[in-house]
C-alpha cells in the first residue's frame, strides 16, 4: 500500500520539464526590442513598455536580449489603444468614480532578422486596475509600469509559448 501511495505521488510530476517550453535551449537565440511607438495621446507609453519588455524578457530567459543590432529576432511595436474605464463608484455618489480599469493594447511584430519570415503580428492588451485618490493623473503615472508589465508578460508568453 505504501508503495502505491509512493508511485502515485511520485508520477504526478513526471510531465514537468525544466527549462524554456517552446523546444528551444535557454539562450538559443537572442531577441532585439525596438523602441515601441506611441500613436496614443497619453504620454511616456513607449519607453514604459520598451523597458518593461526588455526586463520581462530578461526575466524569463529562454532567449538573451541583444542590445547592438545583432537579435536573431526584432520584436517592434506601436501603441495604438489607451483605455480608462469605470468600475466601480463611489456608493454614496454614483457619478464620482472609485475604480478605473486602464488598458493599453500594442499591435506587435516579430520577425527573424536572416529570413524576414513573420513571427507574430497581432494585436496584444495589457490590463491593470487603480483606485482613484485625489488625484487622476497621479494615479495613473504611478499605474504605468503595472500595466506596461502586464503588456510585456502577455507579449512574451506569445513569443515564448508560441507554435510559430
Amino acid at each position: 500500500m505504501a508503495l502505491l501511495s509512493l508511485a502515485l505521488l511520485s508520477s504526478g510530476c513526471a510531465g514537468y520539464k525544466l527549462g524554456p517550453s517552446n523546444g528551444l535551449a535557454a539562450g538559443e537565440k537572442s531577441i532585439q526590442i525596438v523602441p515601441f511607438s506611441n500613436q496614443t495621446l497619453e504620454p511616456r507609453l513607449g519607453d514604459a513598455v520598451t523597458g518593461q519588455m526588455r526586463k520581462q524578457l530578461q526575466r524569463d530567459g529562454t532567449y538573451r536580449l541583444a542590445t547592438h543590432d545583432d537579435g536573431d529576432i526584432l520584436v517592434s511595436g506601436v501603441i495604438t489603444h489607451y483605455r480608462r474605464q469605470e468600475v466601480s463608484f463611489v456608493p454614496t455618489d454614483i457619478v464620482t468614480v472609485r475604480d478605473y480599469r486602464l488598458s493599453l493594447t500594442a499591435q506587435v511584430t516579430a520577425r527573424e532578422r536572416g529570413t524576414g519570415k513573420v513571427i507574430l503580428d497581432q494585436p496584444v492588451t495589457g490590463y491593470t486596475l487603480i483606485r482613484v485618490g485625489t488625484d487622476l493623473t497621479s494615479t495613473e503615472r504611478q499605474a504605468l509600469p503595472l500595466l506596461a508589465g502586464d503588456l510585456a508578460r502577455n507579449v512574451a508568453t506569445l513569443l515564448v509559448d508560441g507554435s510559430w
